[in-house]
């Protein structure tokens, strides 16, 4: 009867076990999630890469955590939805058994002459005496089973509760370890950050005095800058150079002035730029100034912070700033595109991979 009115005991018993081991598992998967220690080496290129390590960490956790409070959710909302399910069969079979009693205790209550049993305990009972009393063999029968399968939906009902309370202690327990982790990782991170912020304002990246402009060269930030459209990049979101009036996103800057340290100690100078992030505004000017040299306004990297164009001796193919810039510059996520060498020849454009320069050993 039970499995009449929509869910069976086997059934119920089988859905609250595979919540409760999905549970465990969940749970046991949040210690896979490890903080690494972390130490300042004081290297510009190895703090750029911990920093990147430090942002996928971090964005990992954070999806993991969120990924954990879905599951929740749902586990939660399946399992109350079969509590749900065998209260309202109980309400049921309470209205089936109603009728049950009530027959039962009018058949009880009824004398024992005239139109009652006596005539069959005597022998000579007549077809309708008959049919009363199978009548109340059935109603019998019918509440006793009545009863039976409430008594074992009453035990599936408080067996459903205790896995409920083991699963919802078991997510908030691996709910608050993630989120414990994920604190602990954006503490790093912000660590790490103010680490790179230091760095950069020895080797010259002006920072002002209460710090807003390094928001913008935070990597953490890199992959918001990159939600805006070409050319309208806000300027707190971009991360200044060391030649002044020069930016870039900040993944692009952090490796520029690495690339940059590592021209200054071969050439004994730092790299002379021409031009980096490139507003919407500049990129038309540009366009109609140099038709046939530069992007149609829009599409063009350095409206991403992702290019700039050097001089100083790199503009000119096959020196030896353009052949060192060649061998060197891929080790920092920078590269000359291959379209630069011939159409349109420019010698001068280099373009920032983040793929790239997260590969990099």
């Amino acid at each position: 009867m039970v499995a009449s009115l929509g869910v069976s005991s086997a059934e119920a018993s089988a859905q609250g076990e595979r919540l409760v081991l999905a549970g465990r598992v969940q749970a046991s998967q949040v210690r896979e999630v490890q903080v690494r220690e972390w130490r300042d080496p004081g290297n510009l290129t190895e703090l750029r890469k911990e920093a990147e390590r430090s942002a996928k960490e971090l964005e990992e956790a954070t999806k993991a955590l969120e990924k954990r409070r879905t599951t929740i959710a749902a586990s939660e909302r399946e399992l109350k939805g079969k509590l749900t399910s065998l209260q309202e069969l109980e309400r049921r079979l309470a209205v089936m058994r109603q009728p049950v009693s009530q027959m039962a205790e009018l058949l009880y209550v009824q004398p024992l002459n005239g139109g009652g049993v006596l005539p069959f305990l005597a022998g000579g009972a007549d077809e309708r005496t008959l049919r009363a009393l199978s009548d109340a063999n059935q109603m019998v029968a019918t509440r006793q089973q009545a009863v039976e399968q409430t008594s074992a939906l009453y035990a599936q009902a408080e067996k459903l509760a205790s896995e409920a309370q083991e699963l919802r202690a078991g997510n908030l327990l691996a709910e608050a370890q993630l989120a414990a982790e994920v604190d602990t990782l954006r503490q790093r991170s912000d660590k790490i950050v103010k680490s790179l912020t230091a760095a950069l304002v020895k080797l010259g990246i002006k920072i002002d005095k209460v710090g807003r402009a390094a928001l913008g060269c935070d990597p953490l930030r890199a992959a918001t800058a990159g939600e805006y459209p070409n050319g309208l990049i806000p300027k707190g979101m971009l991360c200044p150079l060391q030649q002044k009036g020069f930016s870039l996103r900040a993944d692009a800057t952090i490796a520029f002035v690495s690339l940059n340290e590592a021209y200054r100690q071969r050439f004994g100078r730092q790299m002379c730029v021409t031009d980096a992030y490139r507003s919407l505004a500049e990129q038309q000017a540009v366009y109609y100034r140099r038709p046939g040299f530069a992007a149609v306004p829009g599409r063009s990297n350095h409206g991403l912070g992702l290019a700039v164009d050097l001089c100083g001796g790199v503009e000119r193919s096959g020196s030896v700033e353009f052949v060192w810039m060649e061998k060197n510059s891929k080790k920092f996520g920078w590269f000359h595109p291959s379209w630069a060498y011939s159409s349109p020849f420019e010698p001068w454009h280099w373009e920032y991979d983040p793929k790239l320069g997260s590969l990099l050993d």
